[in-house]
């Protein structure tokens, strides 16, 4: 029932960008698995047919960042809860690219220009290992109502010198005490975007 894709194609690549939800799994070598749902339209973009990225906000946690760091190992996963059942999976390695990163600027330009710079605190690269669908069938249907604007509105809130006090507090490290931005936070983090 499920295939193998050698590459994200248009059908493929059409189907990703249509879901407004997906869920990032990662794990460390020691430690606990850490699944995340992920919104916002236009967060995600199919950079080539073996790459893919989305931007990553502030937000409680670290865990994504922290097990990248680790072992590299992420999984993205995409389910139809509408229209024909269907889920695809996209395995591979990641990495998060920060702000001082010098390939942060290109990677930011993948991206429509609507989404806000002020409290983006990395980039998630993937590049993809396997590509792979299956039936769905028990995936409920559930209707698309809106986006939530809270994450933003949470942000700007926010002055950069708060964003950065909220990182050292509860980004960190993981909740297992592995690095997550532990050392960014005194250098890359502190020098807030101009558009921030």
């Amino acid at each position: 029932m499920g295939k193998v894709y050698p590459a994200i194609d248009g059908r493929l690549r059409d189907f990703l960008l249509a879901q407004p939800v997906f869920f990032v799994a990662t794990a460390p070598a020691q430690g606990h698995v850490n699944v995340s749902p992920k919104g916002m339209r236009g967060t995600f973009v199919v950079l080539d047919g073996r790459r893919v990225a989305y931007l990553d906000y502030t937000g409680s946690g670290v865990e994504t960042i922290a097990h990248l760091r680790d072992n590299g190992r992420i999984t993205l996963m995409f389910c139809a809860f509408e229209g024909p059942p269907k889920i695809v999976r996209l395995h591979g390695r990641g990495e998060a690219v920060l702000p001082a990163d010098p390939r942060f600027a290109d990677l930011r330009r993948a991206f429509p220009e609507e989404h806000t710079e002020h409290g983006l605190r990395s980039i998630i690269l993937v590049d993809v290992e396997r590509i792979s669908d299956s039936c769905g069938f028990a995936v409920p249907l559930m209707q698309y109502v809106g986006e939530r604007g809270l994450l933003t509105e949470w942000a700007q809130r926010k002055s950069a010198e708060e964003l950065v006090a909220y990182r050292r507090q509860r980004n960190a490290t993981s909740i297992d005490g592995l690095p997550g931005l532990a050392e960014e936070l005194g250098s890359a983090h502190e020098r807030a975007p101009a558009s921030m």
